[in-house]
This record gives C-alpha cells, structure tokens and sequence, in this order.
C-alpha cells in the first residue's frame, strides 16, 4: 500500500492512463486487422479509407506517446507493402490466391513456402525438426526410486558419483 499521499495520487493517475491506453492499443488493432481481412478476402472497395483509418490511428498513438514511433512506423510500413503487394497482383485466380497467403505471412512460428510448379502454398510447423531432433537426441532417464518413491539424480556423462552421505558417531 502506498504511504504517501503523492504515491495515492501516482497510483489513481496511472490506473487512469492504462486504462486509456488499453483502449486505444485495442482500437489501433481492431483497425489493422480489418484492413488485413479486407486485403486478404480481396474486397476492394473500401480499402483505401479503412487503410486511412488504420494508419491514422497508429499516428495518433504513436503522438500521443502510447505506441513508440518506430513500432507505428514499423506497423504502418507492414500494412502498406501487404496492401501494395495485393493490390496491383493479376493473373489467375490461383495465383491470385497463392499472392494473398504469402502476403498474410501465416502464423506465428509457421512458414510458409510456395512450390513455383503447382502454386501450391505449404504451411510447415518451423519449430517441429528442431523439437524432433533434440526429442530423438534425448536418452531416457533411468530411474531408480529411493526411500521417498521419487527417481534419483543422473549423473551427467564424464562426472564422478556422489559418495554416499556419512554416517555421524551419533548414528546407529
């Protein structure tokens, strides 16, 4: 609990302003993620005033001191490069396709790839060879319970064995 009556007052400002804050981070992502699915589903009218919007917002909060410029700079760029790289896309319906899962950049921890022969987009799990590599590297644990149930220690390779605790001239 605060002690003084400055420190009251710092934690009442600061609850005020988080609050503020979390509005308006929340409404900077609700206007870039409409721009996104609007690009992605490949509506084209109204893109260019939500994209407005999005970018105006982000300028906004990175004024007001709520985003730092460089993470609205950061964002704003993103938006713009998916947003020219979709629209000025032609061809087929499938390369069409092909362009907007590449734009979107899949999810967190996933890759995506797309095979020049077919236009096939290929979603692969960046983490799963690694976690597989080190899983089948791993050698099992040998377990030998002791007077509690629970496994003992493994000695790590090239280490010497604990000696056995003493026994005290008190112990029978």
């Amino acid at each position: 609990m605060a002690n003084s009556r400055s420190a009251r007052k710092r934690i009442r400002s600061s609850e005020r302003k988080r609050i503020r804050n979390r509005i308006v981070r929340s409404a900077v992502r609700t206007r870039i993620g409409r721009v996104r699915r609007s690009l992605v589903s490949g509506e084209v009218g109204g893109i260019e005033e939500e994209l407005r919007a999005a970018v105006k917002a982000l300028d906004k909060a990175a004024e007001k001191g709520i985003l730092h410029r460089n993470n609205a700079a950061r964002r704003k760029s993103r938006i713009m490069a998916m947003a020219a790289k979709l629209t000025r896309m032609g061809g087929s319906e499938e390369e069409k396709a092909v362009t907007r899962a590449a734009a979107t950049g899949g999810a967190k921890g996933r890759t995506t790839r797309v095979t020049a022969a077919s236009g096939h987009v290929e979603t692969a799990d960046a983490a799963a060879p690694a976690t597989a590599a080190k899983a089948a590297a791993r050698k099992p644990a040998t377990a030998k319970p002791g007077a509690t149930g629970k496994p003992a220690a493994v000695a790590k390779p090239g280490t010497a064995p604990k000696p056995a605790a003493r026994r005290s001239k008190n112990d029978s």
